[in-house]
């Protein structure tokens, strides 16, 4: 059955029963069993209460102990674009040694099918590796001397192979472009080595001189990545946009997906602007096309950003200075932020340094003093270096602050460059709850950070990057639940759905994820292998492992035949661990 599906009985359709259930509620922190009725929670309460709600057509799952929690919502994650792509990257999200991650690339360089590229796009960091390194230029061109290789390396940098240079055409004669560095040789070829500097202008284009998928593979890889998702426990995400992301044209997959019934995960998206100079006259455009809340209860617009106008981006590359905004910026926001603000659209805005905050505040309260900007749901997004100052003023204009595990990947260069004393609170999240301030938790996958969320949650409560980096001491950690909260009941507030979603309450939309293991109780290391062994969105099974695997819906053939990801999977599993396919039930067919 779709998930988008729901099924009329005189009972409960669903009942999920000897659990171990965390359900956020504050009136009722834990529960046994859960009831379901029409996509949403009908009972929630002991085994004997709940069963209370069955029928003959009441369809019952021994939870046998397992450890359950509400549907994990990312706020801020990259998902169209992402899934329009997942089936042509090699991940090497998790990989523990650069020594693995290249037996993985020579391997897909064979079976890489002309003109496809091998493609490692984001979600790792050097600093998972036991070697502590990126690949060298000599080391790609040994490896697929013959295939395209792009590696790109969070937003500082990407590699290139000599094979991938003659694709994109990077010669002698080829002119330093706008926004980003060509490295080259002492006779001025370049080698290779694409540096983000001062912007990832030249990551992204490069990037999109790559072949892309055929509609029907984007369709299919789509499905691939939401069930990925799903897989960890992933059941809603806020879409941030990103470059390269068009409205309407990029959409046309989600959309089909979602008028087939095909989505298993409940999908708000912001629309992102892509011409500098011109963002205007996008948010006029669209604002006139649909409005917030367009939509259903799965695919839904949400608002604006998280690109707002151009000279306001002041990209994340610890590796380089803080970078100086426009003069302009604080005039083009305040013109983008009054129409918004005019037609009721929320709106969110990227934003590292606390300088870029405060200059973004100057603006926005200008138009709150004419068009109140409380009760929009707008927000701050990343606000690694964000001031208990600049916190309180967007707390006074009703505003949030979503935070993702940006700082897990990059936290060792941050602490390079500004001093370990400067990381130990960027960003400053205890802080930002203290001040009352909504504060959701994401990603921003794919690619800078990995989409895992169990990721998130181990940076928030162990303040530590994936390389093993401490951070934060105690007084920038949250509790488990404390850091399960804001990827669940906190990130709903973003997309204007709190009490709608994020706990599992009678009423709300029947999200959950049953755990491999009990999250609040293993230690801190093993939180990041961490999956679903049962993932439900609106009351229907989208992903089942383990003694769950025979509920799991089974998705068609993987394709194009070269793919990836049905060999290699997505997030690396742990040395030891069932080919992450077979326990995913992805490649039974």
């Amino acid at each position: 059955m779709s998930p988008q599906a729901s099924t009329p009985s005189t009972g409960a359709d669903l009942i999920l029963t000897r659990g171990r259930i965390t359900t956020l509620d504050r009136r009722r922190p834990s529960a046994s069993s859960v009831a379901v009725k029409d996509g949403r929670f009908l009972s929630v309460g002991s085994d004997a209460d709940v069963m209370e709600h069955r029928s003959e057509t009441t369809r019952v799952i021994d939870l046998r102990g397992r450890v359950v929690i509400p549907g994990l919502n990312d706020s801020h994650v990259h998902v169209i674009r992402g899934g329009l792509n997942y089936m042509m990257e090699l991940r090497w999200d998790g990989v523990r040694s650069l020594a693995e991650a290249m037996r993985m690339l020579r391997d897909q360089a064979r079976r890489t099918m002309p003109p496809q590229w091998v493609r490692v796009v984001g979600g790792f960091t050097e600093w998972q590796f036991s070697e502590r390194r990126l690949p060298t230029l000599a080391e790609l061109n040994e490896a697929a001397p013959d295939t395209p290789v792009f590696v790109l390396h969070l937003y500082d940098r990407a590699l290139l192979n000599r094979a991938a240079l003659r694709a994109v055409g990077y010669t002698k004669d080829t002119p330093e472009p706008t926004g980003g560095h060509i490295e080259r040789d002492k006779a001025g070829n370049p080698t290779g080595l694409l540096i983000a500097r001062p912007n990832a202008s030249i990551l992204y284009s490069t990037l999109a001189r790559g072949p892309k998928l055929a509609r029907e593979h984007q369709l299919l890889s789509t499905r691939y990545f939401m069930r990925e998702l799903n897989r960890l426990g992933v059941t809603s995400v806020i879409d941030a946009g990103g470059g390269f992301q068009n409205y309407p044209a990029d959409y046309d997959v989600v959309n089909e997906l979602h008028r087939t019934r095909l989505l298993t995960l409940r999908i708000a998206y912001n629309l992102f602007t892509q011409r500098p100079k011109q963002e205007m006259e996008d948010f006029a455009a669209w604002v006139k096309m649909t409005r917030p809340g367009d939509g259903d209860d799965f695919y839904r617009t949400n608002g604006a950003g998280e690109m707002l106008v151009f000279s306001a981006a002041d990209f994340e590359d610890f590796r380089e200075p803080r970078p100086e905004m426009s003069s302009t910026m604080e005039a083009e926001l305040e013109g983008v932020v009054g129409l918004l603000a005019k037609h009721r659209w929320p709106f969110r805005m990227h934003a590292t340094y606390d300088e870029t905050i405060g200059r973004a505040l100057n603006a926005f309260e200008k138009v709150n003093a004419e068009v109140p900007l409380d009760g929009l749901h707008w927000f701050i997004d990343h606000a690694e270096t964000i001031s208990h100052r600049n916190i309180d003023r967007v707390r006074a204009l009703g505003g949030g602050i979503a935070i993702q595990h940006r700082m897990a990947y990059q936290g060792e260069y941050f602490a390079e460059r500004y001093g370990k004393s400067a990381a130990a609170a960027a960003p400053p999240i205890r802080a930002m709850l203290e001040a009352g301030v909504p504060v959701g938790a994401g990603t921003d996958a794919t690619r800078v950070a990995s989409y895992n969320p169990f990721i998130a949650l181990y940076w928030l409560a162990t303040g530590k990057t994936v390389g093993g980096t401490t951070l934060y001491d105690g007084s920038n950690r949250l509790s488990r639940e404390e850091a399960l909260r804001l990827l669940t009941v906190g990130s709903s507030w973003f997309s204007s759905e709190a009490g709608q979603k994020g706990a599992i309450v009678a009423g709300q939309l029947a999200d959950l994820a049953v755990l491999s293991a009990d999250y609040f109780v293993i230690p801190d290391d093993d939180i990041k292998r961490l999956e679903s062994a049962l993932t439900i969105v609106g009351g229907n099974v989208v992903h089942g492992s383990e003694e769950f695997a025979a509920l799991a819906p089974r998705l068609p053939p993987s394709a194009p035949d070269w793919s990836p990801v049905p060999r290699f999977g997505g997030y690396a599993a742990p040395a030891g661990d069932r080919a992450w396919g077979l326990a995913c039930g992805c490649w039974a067919f």
